[in-house]
Parts: structure tokens; C-alpha cells; sequence
């Protein structure tokens, strides 16, 4: 059993079923017997369809090349250490002699293995959905960061670029519902305008991205008025 395990899962907001799973993840191939590289390959084909899907929602003007350049920055070795690094993943690990000694646990190709393994630990406990949502929490700030920076703009943005060009009030989203567990909600959103009838409704494993879906379907509602 790793050390302190019940601390890293309330950091990564999931509790393990099978706790084995997460002994698995978390053990370096530095170490004989049962270990990460399995977790890791599957991780990784999780993660990229994981952001690749969210991406795809949330700029659905944008071209395959662009898509790819964003999938890569945020599925790169770098992004996934950082994140781990956030999660303190380096202490949690277990290394050899050899890669304790050596400061393996500080190493970033060697955190980034372990996050994609983690993913993976998640996926197979408890499936795609549980483990879409929490990679999406994540992920969450990246995700608008990665928006602003990249100069391609969400559907919210648009939309309130739109109306404003109009000289009408920004949009009204409100919560229409939260159902399930913590580590495992559903957001149904809402947004308004003012000036119009037309109600649009969003759902997404995140208020925001609730409120992308609602806002794009209003720009499709405008777009054919």
C-alpha cells in the first residue's frame, strides 16, 4: 500500500475502489514486480482522446492543425509533470534505490509516466465517464488559458463579442441543475439574452463547460435567425 494514500486521493478528488490500482500507478519500473509502464501506455491514449474531445467542443471553428498544435501542448511531458507536481505526486511514488538516491522522484519524464498511469488507474476503476470528468477538473484552468493564449475564442467569448457589437446585454447563464457525486457531477446550464426568447440549454461534467455548449447553441440559434 503507498504511503499516505488516502491523502493523495482527496488531492486528486477520486477514491479508489481497488487501491491496488493506485499501488500500481504509482510504482516505478525501477522496482521489480508490478509496476507503471502497462498504466502508462494506456494513460496516455486516455488522456490525448480525453483533451482532444474537449478541445474539439469547446473551438468548433477551429482546424485540425490548430487542434493538434493545443492536444500537444497540453498532453506533453512538461503539462503532465507540472500537474503532478500539483498534486505532490513525487512523494506518494515508489522508486528503486538507485532513482531514490538519484532524485527520481523529482524527475519530470518520470512524473509525467506516473499522471498517465494515474489516469489510467482511474479509467479502470471506474470508467470513462469518472475519469473524463476528473482529468476535465484538472484541466479546467488550462483549458481557458490555453484559449486566451492560443488567440482562438471560445463560444462564450464569441458570443459575448457578438452581442456586444450589437450594443445588447451580455448573456444570463444560470444552473438549472447538479446531479451526482463530487468526483462525478453533471451541470445543466441555461443562457438567456435579454432581447431574445430563445432559451439554450447546456451539459458538461463542469459549470463552464455547461455553459460553452449553451452558449454555442445560442450562436447557432443567431447565426439562423
Amino acid at each position: 500500500m503507498v504511503k499516505n494514500s488516502k491523502t493523495l486521493c482527496q488531492k486528486l478528488g477520486y477514491e479508489f475502489h481497488n487501491p491496488n490500482l493506485l499501488d500500481a500507478a504509482l510504482t516505478h519500473r525501477s522496482i521489480r514486480g508490478n509496476n507503471n509502464e502497462r498504466l502508462e501506455f494506456l494513460g496516455d491514449s486516455i488522456i490525448n482522446f480525453i483533451i482532444a474531445a474537449a478541445l474539439f467542443q469547446q473551438f468548433p471553428k477551429a482546424k485540425e492543425g490548430d487542434l493538434s498544435r493545443l492536444r500537444a501542448n497540453l498532453v506533453k511531458g512538461d503539462t503532465l509533470a507540472e500537474l503532478a507536481q500539483e498534486f505532490e505526486l513525487g512523494n506518494y511514488l515508489r522508486l528503486g534505490a538507485g532513482e531514490l538516491k538519484s532524485g527520481g522522484f523529482r524527475r519530470k519524464s518520470i512524473l509525467a509516466d506516473a499522471m498517465e498511469a494515474v489516469i489510467a488507474a482511474i479509467y479502470l476503476d471506474a470508467g470513462m465517464a469518472v475519469c473524463q470528468e476528473r482529468v476535465l477538473r484538472w484541466y479546467e484552468v488550462r483549458l481557458q488559458e490555453i484559449g486566451r493564449s492560443s488567440g482562438m475564442k471560445d463560444p462564450k467569448t464569441r458570443l459575448q463579442e457578438y452581442l456586444q457589437a450589437k450594443k445588447l446585454g451580455l448573456p444570463d447563464y444560470n444552473v438549472l441543475s447538479i446531479q451526482g457525486e463530487a468526483h462525478q457531477q453533471t451541470f445543466r446550464v441555461v443562457c438567456r439574452i435579454e432581447k431574445y426568447s430563445q432559451v439554450t440549454e447546456g451539459v458538461g461534467s463542469s459549470r463552464r463547460s455547461a455553459e460553452q455548449e449553451a452558449a454555442q447553441k445560442y450562436l447557432e440559434y443567431l447565426e439562423n435567425a
